[in-house]
């Protein structure tokens, strides 16, 4: 199955400092030196072995380019439920869906800048689901990918957090809760 087509014009929600909407901009715009609050969400795939799907930003990505990262995030568009937003970037990002999705970190939220200056400013709720279809991921999003025990993760990212996005890092912390959605 192909990746559905990326969205140039995504827009993204625009949050005040307790979260609530008001209003939206372009994703194209946003992720810049002084990044506004904005809603995102990050996903865990599981496999039936209990294994984590980890993925690598593609060399193309703006910001963050070639890190080892959660498996799939992104951002739910205006009217958008959380559940539809992270189907819809699983299909783009990796080709494939999730069942049994879960919120597990309702309360994530980050703010990180990137060797470049570009600001990562989120209120960004973590699910875990499990992978429902065969990977194709889209080259332009994901370089590789690898399934990982948790402990594994735990001890990787302890030991070397600069190779994985800071989100990754931060959720790293609570990996349990992760974990523990298998």
């Amino acid at each position: 199955m192909k990746n559905p087509p990326l969205n140039d014009d995504e827009l993204v929600v625009l949050l005040d400092d307790d979260g609530t909407p008001i209003g939206s901009a372009p994703k194209a715009t946003v992720h810049t030196d002084s990044t506004p609050l904005h809603l995102a969400f990050s996903c865990y795939l599981l496999d039936d072995e209990g294994r984590l799907l980890i993925t690598r930003r593609s060399l193309e990505k703006r910001a963050w380019p070639g890190v080892w990262t959660n498996s799939c995030c992104g951002h739910p568009a205006p009217g958008e439920s959380f559940e539809d937003a992270v189907q819809r970037r699983l299909q783009q990002e990796l080709g494939t869906s999730a069942s049994d999705l879960r919120l597990v970190l309702p309360d994530f939220a980050y703010r990180a800048v990137d060797a470049s200056g570009i600001v990562e400013h989120e209120r960004c709720p973590v699910f875990v689901g499990r992978i429902a279809g065969p990977l194709e991921p889209e080259p332009s999003e994901v370089a590789e990918w690898q399934w990982v025990d948790p402990d594994d993760l735990r001890t990787s990212v302890v030991a070397t957090p600069w190779a994985f996005s800071p989100w990754l890092v931060l959720q790293a912390e609570q990996l349990d809760a992760l974990a523990g959605a298998s």
